[in-house]
């Protein structure tokens, strides 16, 4: 019995997994450009503009721009080019993974529709804030960007994804009865 679920899991996870990777990577292909240009995704290009925002709100002097060379937006504190936002740190991958778990593991369809929602919503703010965080941290602290960008900063979305579930599994999924 305990098999079957495992093996009902992994075929849940793995099938919504690859459907929504499959519509965001179409979704990549039509909206991004390499080339002579570099254009981002406009997801990408949000949310480098919203920590440009966030950052403005707290009195940073930041600006973002296309790079010329690579397929990201930099990210500018006081005129200096101090970090960039690639089609990785737009948080869509992460909250491809977290959607799958939450299909995998299922409560009730409504439950499930609503937690993918707002889990997705509070994911994405997170790596906004995450990157705010880091850009001015860069900006700061340049000598210590290895362990602020690999550690740091991944701690930060993953840590917060895995507490979304682990709530899910625990408060709103079928496996709590």
């Amino acid at each position: 019995m305990k098999q079957r679920k495992v093996i009902l899991f992994l075929l849940k996870f793995f099938a919504s997994y690859f459907i929504l990777f499959v519509f965001y990577s179409l979704y990549l292909q039509k909206t991004q450009k390499k080339g002579d240009v570099f254009v981002c995704a406009p997801i990408t290009t949000k949310v480098a503009e919203q920590t440009e925002d966030v950052l403005s709100f707290f009195g940073y002097n930041v600006a973002n721009m296309q790079h010329e060379e690579e397929m990201s937006v930099k990210l500018i504190v006081d005129g200096q080019y101090t970090a960039r936002v690639i089609e990785g740190c737009n948080s869509i991958s992460i909250i491809i993974l977290f959607i799958a778990f939450i299909i995998a593991f299922p409560g009730t369809l409504k439950a499930t529709i609503l937690y993918a929602i707002v889990g997705s919503v509070l994911i994405y703010i997170i790596n906004i804030l995450r990157i705010a965080f880091l850009t001015i941290m860069l900006h700061k602290y340049p000598d210590n960007q290895i362990l602020l960008h690999n550690v740091i900063f991944p701690l930060i979305i993953y840590g917060f994804t895995f507490l979304l579930w682990v709530l899910w599994v625990h408060k709103f999924s079928n496996y709590k009865k």
